[in-house]
């Protein structure tokens, strides 16, 4: 399976394949071995990542985003097959460890949007997160409704889990998803001035419900398209069960065609 995988890499990349990410990103839509990070940034991104603790004490570079770029994204090219897997509200040593070992084993580089608290708590799994080149996306400080929150409680929220994933992974976060989807005015104005664009999602299992094994695995196959970013979680409670569905999905997309991808570092 590794060699499935790995030989998609190389066809993704020799197929010269512009990111679905933006228009002329470096980055290509292909299953990349973990744990090596991409290579090169992307321009249209507000920082790329650095490995030294003075590039991570570097006062962070934010660009400004037009009124479409700060619009949620919830699903990539349709014309293209490719997924990107997303991964929330960790991390959680429990689980985010099994989660890291099956991204590894099958050459797949996916999205984590990690929550502020439990990077504080777990600084070292973050770290490792960032080492085996997968991106790291802010989810706020504490997970709340952000519809109901003023701009300074919201732009707090923001501000200190980007701050603090700067600190701690040396990246400045570069795309932002609003617990439960629940983005507002306040929060779209908040991420633009802080310069991350948000990612939504077009699949959702429910994982977090803990509806059982089959159930996840069966919505994800079921509703996976081209183009799909597929919601997943590893913290907030008992997630045995979206490890365990990982485990039978993954391989199945796998051999469906599927190539994976995530933004650019």
């Amino acid at each position: 399976m590794l060699l499935v995988a790995a030989g998609m890499s190389l066809l993704g990349a020799a197929a010269g394949c512009e990111s679905p990410w933006s228009d002329g990103d470096a980055a290509s839509p292909s299953v990349v071995p973990s744990p090596a990070p991409p290579s090169g940034s992307a321009r249209t991104f507000a920082s790329s990542s650095g490995s030294s603790s003075a590039e991570a004490d570097d006062e962070p570079v934010r660009r400004v985003l037009t009124d479409e770029e700060n619009k949620p994204v919830y699903e990539l090219d349709a014309g293209r097959r490719v997924v990107a897997l997303t991964i929330d509200d960790g991390p959680d040593p429990r689980y985010t460890p099994a989660v890291l070992a099956l991204l590894e084993r099958y050459g797949i580089r996916a999205t984590f949007f990690l929550i502020g608290e439990n990077v504080v708590e777990h600084a070292a799994l973050v770290r490792e997160i960032a080492d085996r080149g997968h991106h790291i996306g802010n989810h706020t400080w504490t997970h709340p409704d952000l519809r109901h929150m003023t701009e300074v409680a919201v732009r707090d929220e923001l501000e200190r889990t980007s701050d603090l994933l700067q600190r701690t992974a040396g990246r400045q976060p570069t795309w932002f998803r609003a617990p439960g989807g629940d983005w507002s005015p306040v929060s779209l104005k908040v991420t633009a001035d802080l310069g991350m664009r948000n990612m939504a999602w077009s699949v959702d299992p429910r994982d977090w419900a803990r509806p059982g094994t089959s159930a996840i695995t069966d919505r994800i196959l079921k509703d996976v398209r081209p183009g799909a970013i597929v919601l997943n979680h590893d913290g907030g409670g008992d997630r045995s069960q979206t490890v365990a569905a990982m485990k039978v999905y993954l391989p199945v997309l796998i051999d469906s065609g599927y190539l994976f991808t995530a933004p650019p570092n």
